[in-house]
């Protein structure tokens, strides 16, 4: 007796694309027909997914849920319900929480409340600080997903500034480090700059030249050199701009020591919407120009950038409702970055191939998850059902997040997730939830 059979699809896996279905058992790939012609087999739950793709489950390495101590902006709970309508299986969350994780201790307090919230499967990064590297040095390699390293500004203690600080990181770190690379003496510089010029008032569209190419490229190729210098395993996040390219090569993403991700929403907004969508689309690093957006595109297909996330990061609609000083940076993005991705393979950008290995084969390599990121049996069945054609809009009244708004709000998608299975259960079937499962804590080959 099989749990659930998936049949008549198309499974889009390891770049290829054919018709099929599997069969799971235990939460695993028990097997995968490669014909359309599924041999009848006891299971106490069929889906038949004609005309429907079915891909692996994504795997965001960027997220910020605000749990604990930030819950007004977002929870565990809503959030990874938004991901899971979304296509998101498993996630990776960030420490600048309140506390800010950046003990063992505090970390694992985090853990404890993933695995009575989340419906999605988890992993959460120790936070660096000037001061904290005995806490680094303590990770477990196969339970904790890497190091977030702020090199630049941070809430509280987490900008990591001081060499000394970041080279014993580099250094010592028994797990990938991520970066979030801007300069802050840039920055200010550029802050100061434009504060004469327009005082309090300044134009969101200003927001690219404060935190400028020059603060990104500065910061990342110090990344870059420290990672060089010390053999780190290092993963530069949310690229923003062309130059940064110059810094990566395109070798097979597995055989790297230093890789990079791109966001969504630089890849779909640009400098020109700053007018249309003010303060909702102000995020660190800075959207930029069309030229930036046109080679990160490039820097995907050529394995440049070797992954794609959100950087999903909720404020509620009244805290972004502000001037551009007092209107923090981030937004929600985990239930629309599937098929914000899907749009763009509609306008020719991407293939699904693409899409599956930079949202969620590669995070699955990168970081050594064990068993996901893939339709392999013996693997576990974190699985999506994608209806590539079936126009949806998105709407106040199907915005799932806890700050109920969206960068794509009045956005029609072509494409919609029907199906979310995680760990062999679904969790998401066209709009209802089952929440009787919890997710589970990812775990690491290393």
């Amino acid at each position: 007796m099989y749990d659930l059979l998936i049949k008549n699809v198309t499974i889009v896996n390891e770049g290829k694309e054919f018709k099929g279905g599997v069969l799971i058992k235990d939460g695993k790939i028990e097997k995968i027909f490669n014909s359309r012609k599924i041999t009848q087999t006891e299971t106490l739950r069929t889906i038949d997914g004609e005309g429907k793709y079915l891909l692996p489950g994504v795997i965001d390495d960027q997220v910020h849920f605000r749990e604990p101590g930030l819950t007004h902006k977002a929870e565990i709970y809503t959030e990874s319900k938004a991901g899971v309508a979304g296509g998101i299986t498993s996630f990776m969350e960030m420490p600048n929480t309140r506390p800010q994780a950046t003990t063992i201790d505090l970390l694992e307090e985090k853990y404890k409340i993933a695995a009575e919230k989340s419906l999605a499967n988890y992993s959460f990064y120790l936070g660096a600080t000037n001061n904290n590297i005995e806490e680094i040095k303590k990770i477990d390699p196969g339970n904790i997903c890497g190091v977030k390293v702020f090199m630049g500004s941070s809430t509280g203690n987490m900008l990591v500034d001081n060499i000394d600080s970041l080279s014993k990181v580099f250094s010592e770190s028994p797990v990938l480090i991520a970066t979030h690379c801007e300069d802050e003496e840039t920055i200010r510089r550029n802050t100061a700059t434009y504060k004469e010029e327009f005082g309090e008032d300044l134009p969101i569209s200003y927001h690219p030249f404060l935190r400028s190419e020059e603060a990104c490229y500065k910061s990342s190729s110090l990344a870059v050199e420290l990672a060089k210098k010390h053999n780190s395993r290092l993963h530069i996040l949310h690229l923003s701009t062309a130059k940064e390219l110059e810094l990566f090569d395109s070798a097979p993403s597995k055989d790297k020591r230093i890789t990079a991700e791109v966001c969504v929403h630089h890849l779909w907004f640009s400098d020109d919407d700053y007018d249309k969508f003010g303060t909702r689309i102000k995020w660190n690093p800075a959207i930029k120009t069309k030229n930036d957006r046109e080679a990160l595109i490039k820097g995907l297909k050529s394995n440049k950038i070797d992954v794609v996330a959100t950087d999903h990061a909720p404020h509620t609609i009244d805290e972004k409702s502000n001037t551009y000083f007092k209107a923090p940076s981030g937004g929600p993005l985990v239930q629309h970055s599937l098929v914000a991705m899907l749009e763009l393979y509609h306008q020719g950008k991407f293939t699904l191939s693409d899409i599956v290995n930079k949202m969620c084969h590669t995070p699955a390599d990168i970081f050594q998850v064990k068993d996901r990121g893939y339709i392999k049996e013996g693997f576990y069945a974190d699985l999506i059902l994608v209806d590539i054609n079936s126009p949806w809009k998105v709407e106040k009244g199907n915005i799932l997040y806890k700050c109920k708004w969206s960068p794509f709000e009045g956005q029609t998608f072509k494409s919609r997730v029907t199906h979310t299975i995680i760990n062999g259960y679904v969790v998401y079937d066209y709009g209802k939830f089952d929440e009787s499962i919890k997710g589970q804590r990812l775990t690491f080959d290393r």
